[in-house]
């Protein structure tokens, strides 16, 4: 019996081992990563969940992968399976590899988990497969890079790069080094696998960047500073629009960004070259970055480079809109439009000088108030008048009605295959003439739409298209009617006063934005004001964006508390003082009968009595001042809070400051309350 105790046991261990072997084992999870190179500097990043699960099923198809190209990180990525390859939809980007992850091993730099390669983490699951069923580790495997993986258990992995050199027989020393953890599967890895993005978008904005290449102080690219802002704006919709998420009634706003910057530098104008020939070879660094950035605030009021500059804004606008639309047929929202820095400027100019198609606009000029027929009509007799009817189909293919007629330039008319003579003929009526009902001259035409009469200037702005001093160019229109335009720490209000213009009328709006939002954070050495060109007659603070965790800053709060109780004790001083040294008044006689008897009440005030009621001073309430219908009658200053360090040294912040809002949340919440407010959807709590 003893034998067979001592017997039995240890073949059933052995079989139990065998079979709990077994059972343990199961496939690794895929995850998919793509490549990212930023500063010369490779990493991996996930996919989100969302992605990663569709590249799978695809993978795991059956079908040729050449055939599949799947829409990753909010469609705004196609991946090609075959190749694997990552490619941007909607601007130039190099092309990322992608990589089906199941293995990783701890980088020697910053600690992240690297991917191994896809064949090598096939042999890395087999090896690990035999190990765990025969229950036989210590197994050693050797990389296509030379390196040493052993799998000394299921809790121990590692990854031995060689170092040293070679000995005389050409062989390198194989476990030396610092060993470094290999991991399976990326649950078991420290990556931060971002959110899914859903494909239900309400609300498309555009973001157009400022001077030079660069958007912050970390020399980041427009499209890195709006990718940031995107993610801002996700975190912030799951926190602050929760209730609408859960219950479906929103999704997300879709951020796009728009580059000018590349095209005006680009070889085709040659403008580059031309500078660099004049340029000193002195102090090279600086004088590089003021040819990359400071220069093009004077390419904008150059007609040639101005005119590019804005023919670039509207096209890639409209080209993202197209694109956007045909990527996403269920869209039905609306579209915003954001300019930073001189980027709001140039938005600024582009969205005054576009006409409204819309009938019975009470915000259009004269010129736009006839009907279409009407309008039809009459090119048909100036045409006629002028004997140049063969021409109206011209017109007619190219939708070109009296209005555009009037705005076209003589080198339209070329493009229009219009002749010399023909062109002369029209270039005069339009100087000399005008041509469309209640205008009488193309000086009407250049009248400011936003100026208020004897407002403006004494300065004779002729030669500029809208008389605010903007420089002779013809503005492209957009293929959409924006729903708010945002600027951010914008020079607008100067620019505008520079070129002459001393009020901005009140009934004025932009023909085709009912919106408008001035942001700007208080140590922004570039923002301005706009308000004060509005109502020039009071002065008044702007609006404070409120902290996106609620209630003011912790130190503005401190600082307005203790400016109020200085103020009271001041006020008690004063009281005090003028108590103290007030003449004592005179002796007044033993009251007669009549007046003894009369009541307190019936005496006559005096002027002490009055005195303090008459000089206390009607505040009014900063949401109800009138600043006209430019943000549809409705405040558009809105001033960020600083930060408490920021508060410490604002001259040490200021350039920081102008670059602050790519990553401010508080930004980004304003825009999300401000769009949602428009289909109904507010936020679960009100800021206060």
């Amino acid at each position: 019996m003893a034998n067979l105790d001592t017997s039995s046991p240890s073949i059933s261990s052995s079989s139990f081992e065998m079979v709990e072997a077994i059972e343990i084992y199961e496939p690794v999870i895929p995850h998919w990563f793509y490549q990212s190179i930023h500063d010369g500097r490779e990493s991996w990043l996930p996919f989100s969940k969302q992605d990663s699960d569709t590249l799978e099923e695809a993978f795991c198809s059956g079908c040729n992968p050449q055939g599949f190209v799947i829409p990753t990180c909010g469609s705004r990525y196609d991946v090609f399976l075959g190749s694997r390859k990552r490619r941007a939809v909607y601007w130039d980007e190099a092309e990322s590899e992608v990589q089906r992850c199941t293995w990783f091993y701890k980088g020697d730099k910053d600690n992240k988990y690297v991917p191994y390669p896809e064949d090598f983490s096939q042999v890395l699951e087999d090896a690990y497969m035999m190990a765990m069923t025969r229950n036989e580790w210590k197994k050693k495997l050797e990389s296509p890079f030379r390196d040493i993986i052993i799998l000394h258990n299921p809790k121990l992995m590692v990854h031995y790069q060689p170092t040293g050199t070679p000995d005389e027989w050409g062989a390198t020393p194989s476990e030396q080094g610092r060993p470094r953890t290999v991991k399976r599967g990326v649950e078991n890895t420290s990556a931060h696998i971002p959110c899914g993005e859903t494909s239900h978008i309400d609300h498309l904005v555009f973001m157009v960047h400022g001077i030079g290449p660069a958007c912050d102080l970390q020399f980041r690219s427009i499209i890195q500073c709006v990718n940031d802002f995107r993610f801002a704006s996700l975190r912030l919709l799951r926190g602050h629009f929760k209730k609408a998420l859960d219950q479906d009634l929103i999704g997300r706003v879709e951020f796009l960004p728009v580059d000018w910057h590349s095209a005006l530098h680009a070889d085709a104008t040659g403008v580059d070259n031309d500078i660099k020939r004049i340029t000193l070879p002195s102090i090279s660094i600086l004088r590089h970055f003021t040819n990359e950035t400071l220069l093009d605030l004077f390419f904008y009021n150059s007609p040639t480079y101005c005119q590019t500059i804005v023919d670039t804004v509207c096209g890639e606008m409209n080209r993202l809109y197209q694109l956007f639309q045909q990527r996403n047929p269920a869209f039905k929202g609306h579209v915003s439009v954001t300019g930073h820095s001189l980027g709001s400027l140039i938005m600024f100019d582009l969205l005054t000088n576009q006409h409204d198609s819309t009938p019975n606009n009470p915000v259009q000029t004269k010129a736009q108030g006839a009907s279409p027929l009407e309008k039809k009509q009459a090119l048909d007799d100036v045409l006629q008048e002028l004997g140049l009817t063969e021409f109206l189909t011209v017109f007619e293919q190219e939708k070109i009605d009296l209005d555009a007629l009037v705005l076209c330039s003589e080198q339209d008319l070329v493009d229009l295959g219009i002749p010399l003579g023909p062109r002369r003929k029209i270039i005069q009526y339009i100087k000399h003439r005008g041509g469309l009902q209640g205008i009488t001259s193309v000086s009407e035409l250049k009248q400011p739409p936003f100026a208020s009469g004897s407002t403006l200037n004494v300065v004779n702005y002729e030669c500029f298209d809208v008389g605010i001093g903007q420089v002779s160019v013809t503005y492209p229109q957009l293929n959409f009617s924006p729903e708010i335009f945002f600027a951010l720490g914008s020079p607008i209000g100067m620019f505008l006063t520079v070129r002459g213009l001393k009020r901005i009328d009140p009934k004025y709006q932009f023909p085709t934005c009912k919106r408008f939002f001035n942001i700007y954070h208080p140590f922004d050495p570039v923002a301005y004001r706009i308000e004060p060109i509005v109502l020039r007659e009071l002065e008044f603070e702007p609006m404070l964006i409120p902290h996106h965790k609620g209630r003011k800053r912790m130190h503005l709060e401190l600082k307005e508390g203790l400016s109020r109780m200085g103020t009271d004790i001041l006020g008690s001083l004063r009281t005090a003082w003028q108590t103290f040294t007030r003449p004592a008044p005179p002796s007044l006689p033993h009251p007669i009968e009549e007046a003894a008897d009369q009541c307190v009440s019936d005496l006559p005030l005096t002027s002490e009595a009055t005195e303090p009621e008459a000089s206390a001073p009607v505040k009014e309430d900063p949401l109800h001042i009138d600043v006209g219908m430019l943000n549809g009658g409705q405040r558009f200053d809105y001033v960020l809070q600083e930060k408490p360090i920021e508060s410490f040294n604002e001259y040490l912040f200021a350039l920081q400051s102008h670059l602050c809002y790519w990553t401010s949340e508080d930004t980004a919440l304003l825009f999300l309350k401000e769009i949602y407010q428009t289909i109904g959807v507010s936020m679960d709590q009100p800021l206060q």
